[in-house]
């Protein structure tokens, strides 16, 4: 898979060579940005692992404290579903105007413009509770067939860019719910806890972080504990008091 995502690069830009290829990335940040967009993988949808969402759904209904909006972290964008699917989960909880700030960040720059415009094939909802298409607009004349979300949804998300692997990330403050969801399965053990590691400033002791359906965090154990089906909180450090 990643061979033939790098022979295309190799044909888009006209090298023969893989070793071409790489002083080109080197030299290049627009090459080594198409680069890193062709390795990614982006399978998601609206709602997928749907039992997170009455536990994200509960969580936003226990917050009290109205000096501050209920905070969501998205760490792997991709083309929107997932951080359009907390923005309506959100409305449904709230009503209007919802107290909510979503931050959803991706390495891939192009699925975030993907996300950014919020754009789907209208299959992508066919099989969405009904409640739920309330939530997208139907395209018309040369774009029957599509759907945008709604402004209401839209506003609710700032996308950015962000790479989990960067040593600094341009994120801020303290997330009641921090998804990271089918990422930690592409890397390996150490890299996992150096990444989690960076979460744990983000959250308090009421924070939950949901991961992916087959990603578990027991060999972290030090760090989070279960709260749930692949719903984890902090592990906060122990009193010192006697």
């Amino acid at each position: 898979m990643v061979y033939s995502r790098i022979i295309r690069r190799l044909r888009a830009t006209g090298t023969q060579t893989f070793r071409e290829y790489l002083q080109l990335v080197d030299k290049n940040p627009e090459e080594w940005e198409a680069f890193v967009n062709s390795l990614t993988t982006n399978l998601t949808a609206f709602f997928r692992e749907e039992y997170h969402f009455p536990i994200l759904e509960s969580l936003m209904r226990s917050h009290t404290d109205k000096s501050r909006p209920f905070r969501i972290w998205c760490s792997a964008a991709s083309t929107g579903e997932e951080p359009y699917s907390l923005a309506m989960t959100a409305l449904e909880v709230f009503g209007k105007n919802p107290p909510v700030e979503i931050i959803s960040t991706d390495i891939d720059t192009s699925v975030l413009a993907k996300a950014d415009a919020g754009v789907y094939r209208a299959d992508r909802i066919e099989k969405l509770d009904p409640k739920y298409l309330r939530y997208f607009m139907r395209g018309k004349g040369s774009n029957e067939g599509m759907v945008r979300v709604r402004p209401e949804v839209r506003e609710l998300v700032t996308f950015k860019p962000l790479n989990l692997l960067d040593n600094q990330w341009p994120i801020q403050g303290i997330f009641d719910a921090l998804f990271c969801r089918n990422v930690l399965i592409y890397f390996d053990k150490d890299t996992q806890r150096k990444v989690l590691e960076k979460f744990t400033p983000y959250m308090n002791a009421n924070s939950q972080l949901f991961v992916g359906h087959s990603e578990s965090l027991l060999h972290l154990n030090d760090l989070f504990r279960l709260r749930g089906k692949t719903v984890y909180e902090r592990q906060l450090p122990r009193s010192s008091a006697g």
